[in-house]
């Protein structure tokens, strides 16, 4: 409406210029009419302008697409990331975002399990090209064998938490508990969180008789059997818990475990810049945000 006024002042700024001859008064108002058409001319573009950038911005927003001013990095071709099962929810919404933001170029997808498996795996030739671990030894392991790119980084910390049904039938309330439970479900002895949680219970002072404790291959296998009720209570990391239809209870900071999270590119990555791009997304604030809700500690 504003640019259509002003498109008729102009107008009658003609029929005041073939009057101009009538007095100086007349040649002011043709001067103030005349300029009024760029001020028109510069609004009309301007607002062209901010509705093409209005709807470029949609198509961003709809898309996800990584642009200036953006933390989410785009990705060039396919990433396979190997990571701990810990890892399962806040990597499967940052590979959505990523996977998004790439509109079609590159997908992100995943290998979830306990980091000596997956560590192991990529020794034999299973493909990945980023690898993030819920321990550094897991990660050493493949630096040691020439199969990482640069150094490993940590990117989050976790800390372990005892595991119980919703509304704790059994009233487990501490550690010590947990030697007069009927069953106790642990991760397996060689994988991290396994290893994590002998640890707590060593610095705990509390032994579980062996024929009371059930197994599992990784912390969700593990939270598994104490959510189908297989076991009384269980260890598993903190952020396990966290969205699960259990309950947990607090492991005393003086007797728990700090786990750094390490991620590396692994040297024989199909594509190591798109790689590194979600190591890097991972270690941004978008990443990191992620992690946050889910959760997890900030990496030291």
């Amino acid at each position: 409406m504003n640019r259509s006024r002003r498109s008729r002042r102009s107008t009658g700024g003609g029929r005041l210029g073939r009057l101009a001859l009538l007095g100086v008064a007349a040649l002011l108002v043709l001067a103030a009419a005349c300029a009024s058409s760029p001020d028109a001319i510069s609004e009309g573009s301007a607002a062209g302008t901010g509705t093409a950038g209005s709807g470029t911005g949609t198509s961003t927003s709809d898309t996800g697409i990584g642009t200036a001013g953006s933390d989410t990095p785009v990705l060039g071709a396919d990433v396979t990331v190997s990571a701990a099962a810990s890892l399962t929810a806040p990597f499967g919404m940052i590979g959505d975002e990523l996977t998004a933001a790439s509109a079609g170029a590159g997908e992100v997808t995943f290998s979830f399990d306990s980091s000596s498996t997956l560590a192991a795996q990529i020794i034999d030739g299973a493909p990945a090209d980023v690898f993030a671990a819920a321990d550094e030894a897991s990660m050493t392991r493949l630096v040691d064998a020439g199969l990482i790119v640069g150094e490993p980084r940590v990117f989050a910390r976790n800390e372990l938490a005892i595991v119980v049904k919703a509304g704790n039938p059994t009233g487990i309330a501490s550690l010590a508990d947990l030697a007069s439970a009927d069953v106790v479900a642990l991760c397996g002895e060689d994988v991290p969180c396994g290893r994590y949680a002998a640890e707590v219970l060593d610095q705990a002072g509390v032994a579980i008789p062996t024929d009371r404790i059930t197994r599992g291959q990784n912390a969700k296998a593990t939270l598994a059997a104490v959510a189908a009720g297989d076991a009384d209570a269980g260890i598993v990391y903190a952020t396990d818990i966290v969205g699960a239809d259990v309950e947990a209870v607090a492991i005393p900071a003086e007797v728990n475990v700090i786990a750094d999270y390490p991620i590396a590119v692994v040297a024989d990555a199909a594509d190591p810049t798109s790689a590194e791009a979600f190591v890097a997304f991972v270690l941004g604030p978008g990443g990191q945000a992620i992690l946050a809700d889910a959760g997890f500690l900030p990496a030291p």
